[in-house]
């Protein structure tokens, strides 16, 4: 009988895939490939087209809730032409007991791509990426968001056409979409966030340390502070997320009134009338962001929403070996 190996018609499709490239975290990414990664979303927002998916098996694990990037990863595989399967928050056996390990080692075995969303810390998606063989991407953890801030980065480049020396205020909790967002704009030259966040709510420690090191590098700063007084004068940003950050609780009954003083009302847009708006979403009007600003012309939220997929395209076919470099 004729080997089935010595078929040309046969194909063990993806072996050997040992070189499967996996986004944990922004650091995980050198300069160029963030900066290809940005403007490669760009391209697709514009219409470029790839395929570079066919014959692709990615999963979509979301075991806490998500519209926009769950959404976001899923149609952007297909659009590429990757083949998905879709698990819920109860769907894998490590709800009954198989470690993260074991669970790991068998997805590696089948899928090309995973994109995780848990409410763990960063350790559970490596232990998920460590057999290799399959590329593990963040789609939010406790720690950090990082496929946000390509896309955050991404909407900046669009409009602005640049990213190095922009100015931006993010107002608000330093959540993992702050950590995420601070770690990739201190990687752009010049550029200078200003961080102003409730007391006891600020960016971890270990993100300023690590935002430190390219900022250090890049020549751009940042600083935060627990005060809404004394704001730059010149800003290009105002950048904010809600308060209920998905996965997180507070520490503290009264919380609300902490955070009063940090919403982007328009008193804060009319005095920053150069700015654009971003905000991550879901948004909770009359929280936050009031409800004119979310909806006013300065607004890129939304627009921001559908880079998300765009950007989510960029990031599954880098971790499919394929552009950029040199882009499309």
């Amino acid at each position: 009988m004729t080997d089935i190996l010595d078929n040309p018609t046969f194909s063990l499709q993806g072996v050997p895939r040992s070189t499967a490239r996996s986004i944990v975290s922004i650091d995980d990414l050198s300069d160029t490939d963030l900066f290809d990664l940005v403007a490669r979303g760009v391209e697709f927002g514009a219409g470029a087209l790839s395929r570079a998916l066919t014959g692709k098996v990615t999963g979509v694990y979301f075991a806490k809730p998500s519209t926009r990037t769950r959404t976001a990863f899923s149609a952007g595989a297909l659009r590429l032409g990757s083949g998905l399967i879709a698990y819920g928050a109860t769907d894998l056996q490590t709800t009954t007991g198989e470690t993260d390990e074991d669970t790991g080692r068998v997805l590696a075995g089948m899928l090309d791509t995973l994109v995780m969303r848990t409410a763990a810390d960063d350790s559970v998606m490596r232990t998920f990426a460590a057999p290799g063989g399959m590329s593990v991407i963040n789609a939010m953890s406790a720690q950090e968001h990082p496929t946000q801030a390509l896309c955050d980065l991404s909407t900046m480049l669009e409009h602005f056409t640049r990213l190095d020396g922009l100015r931006v205020l993010y107002v608000g909790e330093g959540n993992n979409t702050a950590s995420a967002l601070t770690l990739a704009l201190m990687r752009c030259a010049g550029t200078s966030l200003e961080l102003r966040t409730p007391e006891g709510y600020g960016l971890p420690a270990d993100f300023h340390r690590r935002a430190r090191v390219s900022a250090d590098r890049s020549g751009a700063q940042f600083r935060e502070r627990h005060d809404m007084h004394e704001l730059p004068t010149d800003i290009d940003v105002i950048y904010t997320t809600r308060w209920q950050t998905t996965g997180s609780s507070k520490h503290t009954t009264d919380w609300r009134r902490t955070f009063e003083p940090f919403q982007v009302g328009t008193q804060l847009l009319a005095a920053h009338p150069n700015a654009v708006f971003l905000h991550d979403l879901p948004a909770h009007r009359g929280e936050e962001v009031a409800g004119a600003v979310l909806d006013g012309p300065a607004s890129l939220a939304f627009r921001q929403a559908h880079m998300k997929m765009y950007s989510a395209m960029a990031v599954l076919e880098w971790c499919a070996g394929g552009p950029p470099s040199g882009l499309s």
